[in-house]
This record gives structure tokens, C-alpha cells and sequence, in this order.
């Protein structure tokens, strides 16, 4: 399992960002298209690793873990909320102040009620800020946070507790994926 992601992060173009090394990938990036292959392949590797037991919703971290989070729900038929980077000033919602390795902005929360128990899935994970933010938000919210999982981890990533991702990879000229869950 995950031949088509690994095969496809291994042959993704790199582009150099001062001393930073960025990969351009269609499930981190949506570029330049999402094969309906590769995103069932992923879906489908985060439905067997998520504990989904008792899980009422999914969410997802706008933008790029939205097509992610959509067809899982589609095939769980666990309902999607998505973190968005717009307020709506909802009853309940919940700001969250997100701070990663290479960007910096607010996100909402909003739908998530005491005593839920959700998953989170996410396309990357590379230093974890969005992911530590979220839960945070979660905890306000009184949500339960039953698992994690994230497509790629790229580094070491640190979120503050335990998690999963399908590959990990290191990020030269090149990707090399070093590890697989499945």
C-alpha cells in the first residue's frame, strides 16, 4: 500500500526557497492536479490507521487538508469540520493563533460541541504549530481528541502528543521517503 504516494513524493519537483527546500506535491499543494487515485489511496490509509471508534466528526485545517478530510468522510460517513482562516463570529467560535515554520495567521473554529470526540487529519506535519494550535482549541471547545493522522511528516515534528502519518520523508534536491506506516 501507499505505492502511488510514495512514487509520486519521490519524483515531485523541489523548489529552493532561500535554505529552505520545498516540495510542490498535489495532496500538500493541490498542484498541478490531484489524481483521484493517489487521494483514495490516502484516504483510505488514514481510515485503516485512524482510531475512528465512537468519533462523531472530522477536522480539518483549511486549506489543504480539506479534500483530504472530505473523501474520508464520504466514506465513513463522519461529518467534516473545517478550521477556516475566516471569521464568521458563530455562537462558540474559537480563535486559534496558528504559527508555523514558514507562516503565521488565525484560524476558526466552529461546530465542534463538549463531549465530541474527533480525529484530525491534515496533509503534512513539519513543525507541528497548526496541529498544537488546534488542539488547544479543541480543549476550549471540550472536545476529546480521539487520534491524528497526517499524510506526510516531513522533520520532527513535535505536536505535544502522540500522532501518526502515513510516510515520513527527508527534503533535500530531492524527497526520499525513509518510513511507511502501512
Amino acid at each position: 500500500m501507499l505505492e502511488r504516494l510514495v512514487k509520486s513524493l519521490e519524483s515531485c519537483p523541489i523548489v529552493k526557497r532561500g535554505e529552505y527546500h520545498y516540495f510542490i506535491h498535489p495532496i500538500t499543494d493541490g498542484v498541478p492536479e490531484v489524481q483521484p487515485g493517489l487521494l483514495r489511496e490516502v484516504a483510505i490509509a488514514m481510515i485503516k490507521v485512524l482510531d475512528l471508534d465512537g468519533v462523531n466528526r472530522i477536522v480539518v485545517a483549511e486549506a489543504m487538508g480539506i479534500h483530504i478530510g472530505a473523501v474520508i468522510s464520504t466514506l465513513t460517513d463522519i461529518p467534516l469540520n473545517i478550521v477556516r482562516k475566516r471569521e464568521y463570529l458563530l455562537p462558540g467560535e474559537i480563535p486559534i493563533h496558528q504559527s508555523t515554520g514558514y507562516s503565521k495567521g488565525e484560524l476558526y473554529l466552529n461546530g465542534i460541541n463538549p463531549g465530541d470526540r474527533v480525529v484530525i487529519v491534515d496533509d503534512v506535519v513539519s513543525t507541528g504549530g497548526t496541529t498544537r494550535a488546534l488542539l488547544e482549541a479543541l480543549e476550549i471547545a471540550g472536545a476529546e481528541v480521539a487520534d491524528i493522522c497526517f499524510a506526510i511528516r516531513r522533520g520532527e515534528a513535535d505536536i505535544g502528543r502522540p500522532f501518526k502519518s502515513l510516510v515520513t520523508i527527508e527534503v533535500t534536491d530531492r524527497v526520499q521517503v525513509i518510513d511507511r506506516y502501512l
